[in-house]
């Protein structure tokens, strides 16, 4: 599926990893300009201050958090950047950029594209053999279904092999009915989390805190990780997957820090 995000977002690149740094790659990059970073707190939230000036999105808007410890978080990220500014190691920036000058115009686009995802999830969809991989599908993505099935009230339609299937449209809306209390800024974090697994019902289970971090991303990994144990780890795939767990990372400090709806 499309990378929904990727579109919107205004001015710093794909927000896949391995595409952005290639965009990054062919660009350059602006020099570091300011001395302090700091934040400041107001009435609509924590603005992120370089020099005492407010950062400004690509669309010129403030950049502001509602939550005062990922704000911090976000100001760390700007004081680490040396003598250029690069986004590629700014995932929190980003997300909050896209959440403040895209996601909030186009919410119900971003949430159907999520809902999207759970209608044709990765969970599904399961191996016919070996037995090994087999029986790990069962359990770790079967704990996530089963969870999924009691929180959406209903059942999902599992597939041996690709061929798709049709689940039901009732639950599928359930689904994306309980997205709509989410803000622009954690939703913006749940898509993130969906197309860096893969997986909606992943990304519901990581924000609704039913499972850890590191159980979802080793969920959304299972074949690939079955995959290294009978073959081996190749090195370009594996730095490309721990750029993708920065992001991921970073999705997971936003959906802790918007704890509410979905």
């Amino acid at each position: 599926m499309r990378d929904l995000l990727e579109e919107l977002e205004a001015g710093g690149g794909a927000l896949d990893p391995v595409e952005r740094a290639k965009t990054l790659s062919r660009k350059q990059l602006p020099k570091r300009f300011y001395t302090v970073v700091s934040v400041d707190a107001g009435d609509d939230g924590f603005s992120i201050l370089l020099d005492g000036r407010p950062v400004r999105t690509a669309q010129r808007n403030r950049l502001v958090l509602p939550d005062e410890a990922l704000a911090r978080r976000v100001a760390e990220e700007w004081d680490a950047q040396e003598t250029e500014i690069d986004p590629l190691r700014m995932p929190l920036t980003r997300i909050a950029n896209v959440a403040i000058d895209a996601v909030s115009k186009r919410m119900a686009e971003v949430a159907d594209d999520i809902a999207k995802y759970a209608g044709n999830d990765l969970l599904f969809y399961r191996a016919e053999m070996p037995d090994t991989l087999v029986q790990r599908q069962n359990e770790q993505w079967g704990a996530v279904l089963a969870w999924a099935e009691a929180r959406y009230a209903g059942r999902f339609v599992l597939a041996e092999g690709i061929m798709p299937v049709r689940q039901d449209p009732a639950l599928i809306a359930r689904i994306r009915e309980r997205l709509e209390p989410a803000s622009p800024l954690r939703l913006a974090a749940l898509h993130v989390a969906t197309t860096l697994t893969g997986s909606a019902l992943l990304a519901l289970a990581l924000a609704q805190e039913a499972f850890d971090p590191d159980t979802i991303w080793s969920a959304a990994h299972l074949d690939e990780d079955w995959n290294i144990e009978q073959w081996g780890a190749d090195d370009e795939a594996q730095r490309t997957r721990a750029l993708r767990r920065r992001d991921f990372d970073a999705a997971v400090r936003v959906l802790q820090a918007t704890r509410a709806g979905t």
